[in-house]
């Protein structure tokens, strides 16, 4: 069967299903990346799950409201959290990975990662970082074209940085 290749509407799907059912969560991977303007085709919707049962329960509740087709043996897999869990049962192909290659923990990644038009998203610098941890070739072929995004998506997206003085000299609010 041809599965349809990722498409930003699969992340709503996605984003909008598991904010109903407070799944903690951020996206990963060249999709997460495709969120943020990298242009790139992708199969798949890949996401970094908070690994605990409660929210593998979220999960699977959420999935199975939006199509998914959950057996015995794959709900098991979500809620233990088994580091990898490939989902092929629903409306496209949904990735949990719990933990990714390059990258220590969920609530690291999670301090860093950034919310766009309501996607939580991993920072670019954590993509990368899984992608040239994993060592796959698919993988390492994308990180040089990943990091010239990065760059300049950090160029346009960048807080200015302000000196001390800066921050001294700023008048105090009255809170």
């Amino acid at each position: 069967m041809n599965r349809p290749q990722f498409q930003p509407e699969q992340a709503r799907v996605i984003a909008r299903a598991f904010g109903e059912a407070g799944v903690d969560y951020l996206f990963i991977g060249k999709g997460g990346a495709i969120l943020l303007g990298f242009p790139a085709i992708t199969q798949d919707v890949v996401v970094f799950p908070a690994r605990s049962a409660e929210n593998g329960r979220r999960i699977v509740r959420a999935l199975k409201g939006t199509g998914f087709e959950i057996e015995e043996d794959l709900e098991r897999a979500i809620v233990r959290g088994d580091d990898f869990v490939q989902i092929k049962t629903g409306p496209f192909d949904l990735d949990l990975v719990f933990a990714p290659d390059g990258i220590a923990s969920f609530e690291d990644a999670k301090g860093r990662s950034l919310n766009v038009e309501g996607f939580c998203i991993a920072n670019l610098r954590d993509i990368i970082a899984s992608k040239r941890a994993s060592g796959r070739e698919k993988d390492l072929i994308d990180l040089a074209l990943l990091e010239r995004f990065r760059e300049e998506y950090e160029k346009l997206h960048s807080t200015p940085l302000r000196s001390a003085k800066d921050i001294v000299s700023e008048p105090k609010s009255s809170f």
